[in-house]
């Protein structure tokens, strides 16, 4: 593997991480166990985009999540840019929450 390959794998498991250091504030779990983030890419020039949504459109943090969000992956090292597209498409449902935070939650 030369220098230049970036892998995404690990990349991607240090934004889980620091995804998973950004609370709902509404809800004492962290927005990736909610199910809020839908997905995360990483191009060949360490620029990454994340598709996430809000549990509902009129969210108090609508306006400063994504900001947090975005500023949070960008001070990690290998991330050139990052930017946060918020959807509404699939609409969020308890659904999507993982296991841990239905249990974190009194849902299981």
């Amino acid at each position: 593997m030369s220098d230049t390959t970036i892998d995404t794998n690990v990349l991607g498991d240090k934004i889980v991480r620091v995804l998973k250091t950004i609370y709902d504030p509404e809800i004492p779990v962290d927005i990736y166990e909610l199910g809020l983030i839908y997905d995360v890419f990483v191009n060949e020039d360490y620029d990454v985009k994340i598709l996430m949504t809000l549990t509902t459109p009129n969210c108090p943090v609508a306006e400063t999540l994504p900001l947090e969000v975005e500023e949070k992956v960008k001070s990690l090292n290998e991330v050139k840019d990052a930017e946060v597209e918020i959807t509404f498409d699939p609409p969020w449902t308890q659904d999507l929450m993982s296991e841990e935070a239905k249990l974190e939650l009194g849902m299981l």
